[in-house]
């Protein structure tokens, strides 16, 4: 007989969860009755008398007293949380649930309808008279609270999104977030040299009520052949921040970058107020700039913005796409692609938006005050104020300007946004600036003046499987001046790489017919006396099937980068073929100024967090070998390579990102998706081993039963589950999936309560020699319920560990305890029916408790 399923004499062979749906069931068909009355007489139960079914008499009737609650408004789910129920005070014999004001204001109720609100209770409880057409039910045996009301009572929601009433801005704690990078290489042309470099980022922060404490540091070690060691840390930015919930807007103090969709970003440190897209609904919300590039070798791409870091990460070989950069970042980013053989890729992205839209009746804006810096915190201009603005006019047309003012600085624009419906979207805008650089020598000791035009589009062409987007074409005239370039001249003293001309355009097209799409960008920047930049790039897929071989593809990737009257160009070839359930054979070919590249290679991945790839090729100097392995651990994300190639160097190098969490309850390293960024907190009890998941790969409880999910996204309702395929066999969880929004750096805080222990089937017996009443409740010493007593005692039994207490209740108490001994039975003989002797608290400790078996 299989332990799965159990024999009573009241139910025959049952599966014990059937015991909670039969009860279910009796109360909801009674759901109209004020009282339920129990006829024991149908029961095949010798002792009849002995019967304790009182907690099921009334319909929907909970004992008063507290309750922890999951609850649903509507389907959509709030934290778990303390639910208390009252005793009516219109009925004695009944209870009512007391919804807070602090419980209430999650609901995201309309402020109408907040207002008209009436309490009881001494003003803690909601009367439900005054929410009319309102249904609220509890399900013990999920721990869900349910409640269905008017949707007009509620305020705007979306799917995944909850209304501002709902946002979590977490638990208190303290977060260090890092990402090192470190490599070692051996270059063999002209004589062995062995360099050393590291190289890492990260964040710094601490987290009190809604407000985020963050610095960013950075560090560089070096050791070149025959040289000292040179390093390098830098704290490059001290800030603070919170949401302003009801201004749907971020409160920045401190140092940072303007954020501003009309002016060029540039530091300082002063204070800024800005409008939050990330707070709309997703389908409201922009977009984060994509980078896309070409690694002839395991590389390092390091993304920055005026001497900051703000991503690196190391690659393959071949195309790369880092797609996970913040979408509040704005200006122009610069691009390192660091090759293993010493060589750099450098080129710039400008992170400009699509046409410029509102909402109808929306207004944005984006306000700052300070004075700038730069990333070394010296200060280095006049106090200045910006402002910017967007407003929906109606369904068409958006209006939107801004302003920029200091001692000597002075910028205006004005610019206008047209929905064009099935020809696409446009925005156009003037900007206006003068810059007085009087008493300067080395820049003209004159006031400049001029305009800047700019002119964005964007069409997407659904019957077409296209889109075009033409962002941000911009045209300024030789006396215009960015803040950002004002800055540079002042600081300098001279006047370098004032912008002309800038545009972006990119293709994306679908052939979903033949299995084809094609991508190009084309980034062109000018400046006056100045040489040009451009970048370049095309990328073609095919997607076919090949006899019995299906899904090959073949991938062409070509660009061009012209940075300072040198063009980097390069070409990348490459047929993948499945291979096995999940790996692939890869052949390709790349071309660029510095080497001709041939490379046969194989991918797999291992599990869910685990791949690896391995290749072998022949270049101009030689043959050459490479091995890539990716990891995602459970308190660190690891990259590993190495390379060899002949007669030129030979390498390796290893990447490691990832964090420390600390709150009141404990302290987790875990790997990490965004430096300082939201977290969950997770606790399971104290069980280890608990396999849980957010969007990403599972991450296992620690020793402690603690465990941080990072891939979360702020504003956006969160899932955390716990993974039932994955969940040790003595392991058990009353509810496996609890989902919430959280704010802006917030670490989350999720419990689940994990029943971990054997399971038996028992009798439990009391001193003198009677049995508990059938229906009383088995509970362990952490109130968890284990069990309900049945017919002679009878009761199945999970969550039991040696040594543990066990509670039995009936009559709204706990009437006895059970001790269990040291060591536990195993296997088959824990479903003999062992006697367990329930003892009252004073008795307990004078008889020895122990397991005999009923014969």
């Amino acid at each position: 007989m299989t332990s799965d399923f159990i024999r009573t004499p009241l139910l025959g062979w049952f599966h014990p969860s059937v015991v909670g749906l039969c009860i279910t069931l009796v109360v909801s068909f009674a759901g109209q009755a004020k009282e339920i009355e129990f006829n024991t007489d149908i029961l095949d139960v010798n002792d009849r008398a002995n019967i304790d079914l009182s907690q099921f008499s009334k319909s929907g009737y909970l004992m008063p007293g507290e309750y922890s609650f999951a609850i649903y408004v509507n389907k959509q789910t709030l934290p778990e949380q303390p639910i208390y129920y009252y005793t009516s005070p219109i009925d004695e014999g009944d209870s009512l649930v007391c919804l807070t004001p602090s419980i209430v204001e999650q609901f995201g109720l309309k402020p109408e309808v907040m207002s008209k609100l009436s309490w009881w209770h001494e003003g803690e409880c909601l009367s439900l008279d005054s929410l009319k057409g309102t249904d609220v039910k509890a399900d013990l045996a999920s721990s869900t609270l349910y409640i269905n009301m008017p949707q007009a009572y509620l305020e705007y929601t979306a799917e995944n999104w909850d209304p501002p009433a709902r946002w979590e801005d977490g638990v208190s704690g303290m977060v260090f977030d890092y990402n090192v990078n470190t490599q070692v290489s051996q270059q063999t042309r002209g004589g062995e040299q062995t360099n050393y470099n590291t190289s890492g980022n990260g964040v710094v922060g601490v987290n009190l009520g809604a407000w985020r404490a963050r610095a960013d540091w950075q560090m560089r070690l070096d050791k070149q052949q025959s040289q000292s060691v040179t390093h390098s840390l830098d704290w490059s930015r001290y800030y603070i921040y919170r949401a302003i919930k009801s201004l749907g807007a971020k409160l920045t103090l401190g140092e940072d970058y303007l954020v501003s969709d009309i002016f060029d970003s540039f530091r300082f440190t002063g204070m800024s107020l800005i409008t939050d897209i990330n707070m709309l609904p997703p389908n409201l919300r922009g977009y984060a700039p994509e980078i896309t590039g070409v690694a002839t070798s395991n590389a390092t791409v390091i993304v920055s913005q005026q001497g900051r870091i703000i991503y690196q990460t190391q690659v393959a070989a071949g195309p790369f796409r880092i797609q996970d950069l913040n979408d509040a970042m704005s200006g122009e980013l610069n691009v390192e692609v660091k090759e293993q053989d010493g060589s750099i890729q450098t080129f710039t992205i400008n992170t400009a938006t699509v046409p410029y839209l509102t909402r109808p009746g929306q207004l944005r804006y984006k306000l700052a005050v300070g004075r700038p810096t730069d990333w070394q915190h010296h200060v280095n201009g006049e106090t200045f104020a910006s402002g910017e603005f967007s407003w929906g006019v109606n369904n068409g047309w958006s209006l939107f300007g801004g302003a920029i003012g200091a001692e000597n600085y002075a910028s205006a624009a004005l610019g206008i946004g047209r929905d064009l419906m099935m020809f696409g979207a446009l925005s156009f805008d003037i900007t206006h600036a003068r810059s007085n650089l009087k008493g300067m020598t080395d820049v003209g000791n004159k006031t400049y003046k001029g305009n800047s035009y700019r002119l964005s589009y964007s069409k997407h062409f659904d019957a077409y499987n296209s889109q075009v987007t033409f962002a941000g074409y911009r045209f300024a005239e030789k006396g215009f001046m960015s803040m950002s370039e004002y800055l540079n001249a002042q600081m300098s003293g001279v006047q370098q790489y004032s912008s002309k001309e800038m545009y972006t355009v990119s293709y994306n097209q679908q052939f979903p017919s033949v299995g084809l799409s094609a991508y190009l960008n084309y980034y062109h920047q000018t400046y006056w006396d100045q040489p040009d930049n451009d970048r370049y790039s095309l990328s073609i897929a095919k997607y076919f099937d090949m006899d019995k071989l299906k899904n090959l593809s073949i991938n062409l990737t070509a660009y061009r980068n012209s940075y300072q009257n040198t063009n980097d160009d390069g070409v990348y070839v490459s047929l993948s073929v499945p291979w096995g359930n999940s790996g692939s054979l890869n052949m390709n070919s790349s071309w660029n100024k510095n080497d001709n590249t041939q490379r046969i290679g194989y991918y797999d991945r291992l599990d869910e967090r685990s791949n690896y790839q391995l290749s072998t090729g022949i270049s101009r100097t030689g043959a050459l070998v490479s091995g890539f392995y990716s990891h995602q651990g459970d308190i660190a994300s690891l990259n590993a390579n190495a390379t060899y190639q002949q007669n030129r160097y030979r390498s390796a190098g290893l990447s490691l990102q990832g964090g420390i969490t600390a709150i009141r309850d404990g302290v987790v390293f875990h790997r990490n998706n965004q430096m300082g960024g939201t977290r969950i907190f997770v606790d399971t009890d104290g069980i280890a081993g608990i396999p849980l998941r957010g969007y990403g790969a599972t991450v296992d409880s620690n020793r402690f039963g603690q465990a941080i999910l990072t891939d979360v996204n702020s504003y956006y309702r969160n899932q955390v589950s716990v993974d039932l395929n994955a969940l040790p066999n003595d392991a058990q969880v009353t509810q496996s999936v609890k989902q919430g929004t959280l704010t802006e750096g917030a670490i989350g805080y999720r419990q689940f309560e994990v029943v971990a222990g054997a399971s038996a089937m028992a009798i439990l017996r009391l001193a003198d020699n009677s049995y508990p009443p059938f229906g009383a409740l088995v509970f362990n010493r952490r109130g968890q319920q284990i069990g309900m007593i049945g017919d002679e005692g009878s009761a199945y039994l999970t969550g039991l560990n040696p040594n543990d207490i066990l509670q039995i209740r009936w009559d709204e108490r706990t009437q006895c305890e059970v001790t269990l001994p040291e060591t536990l039975p195993t296997g088959e003989a824990l479903f003999s029916s062992w006697l367990l002797p329930c003892l009252s608290a004073g008795n307990k400790n004078s008889i020895n408790t122990t397991f005999e078996e009923m014969n």
